[in-house]
């Protein structure tokens, strides 16, 4: 049977034990350049390059998130949907997570107007993230959501990325505050997104379907670390008009 087709759905435990599963296996928390971050391993540079693609991913989420509100009639989720934009883009009084991983950006030591610009994105970067909006325009309004799940594992890989920061990377403790405010926003919007899909994935099909939807976005987080590890770590080949950090003395 192909894709859960004829097969009765799974129970809610069961259901929601599948995601924890393909996070358990695919998020990237076990990526080898994340293990070097967190054990002190990475240098300035390969930090500025991290921050800088990571950042050109941050920019695009509230562009994903419009793009899955704008797909449902249903104000009621519309409502709950859209404080994710605000947590991004901020509401014009209080800054969201895109200034504040600008900060971010600030802190390893690069202008920020080099990560607003788009200067020196890896390529592939730029293709994984073009993905993912992808993915939430043209799969079903369920595969959408449910590819926003690994919010499910990110509150724990949060938490340490910050521990290991300060004990490694102390410089950079002052622009941490990003982190800081996704303790609380993903777990808050995992639990949303939960609550949908168990809802809305009615067959076995569907429960397959939100499970794809979450490996893909698992493999898009996976190919934007590839890119780094290949172009800063090992062989260390950054492509042409990519990111060159500076030598370090």
């Amino acid at each position: 049977m192909k894709n859960g087709q004829n097969e009765n759905p799974l129970g809610e435990k069961e259901f929601i034990a599948g995601f924890r599963a393909i996070g358990e296996e695919r998020y990237h928390h076990k990526h080898p350049f994340h293990l070097l971050m967190h054990e002190g391993a990475l240098n300035r540079g390969q930090l500025q390059a991290w921050a800088l693609n990571r950042y050109y991913y941050q920019s695009h989420i509230p562009i994903k998130d419009a793009a899955i509100l704008a797909r449902s009639k249903d104000p009621a989720f519309r409502v709950a949907w859209r404080k994710r934009i605000l947590d991004h883009d901020g509401d014009g009084k209080h800054p969201g997570g895109i200034e504040k991983w600008l900060k971010l950006v600030e802190g390893t030591g690069l202008d920020r107007e080099q990560a607003i610009q788009g200067g020196g994105i890896l390529p592939a970067t730029r293709y994984a993230v073009q993905a993912y909006v992808i993915l939430v325009s043209r799969t079903s309004h369920l595969e959408a959501v449910a590819s926003s799940l690994t919010e499910l594992f990110s509150k724990t890989l949060i938490s340490l990325r910050m521990d290991r920061m300060r004990e490694h990377y102390p410089w950079l403790v002052p622009a941490l505050e990003y982190f800081k405010g996704r303790l609380r926003q993903a777990p808050e919007d995992a639990e949303f997104a939960l609550a949908y899909c168990v809802k809305h994935a009615r067959t076995r099909e569907q429960q397959e379907l939100a499970y794809g939807a979450l490996r893909a976005k698992c493999d898009i987080l996976w190919a934007q670390l590839d890119a780094l590890y290949f172009a800063y770590v090992n062989p260390g080949w950054p492509p042409p008009g990519a990111f060159r950090p500076a030598k370090e003395s």
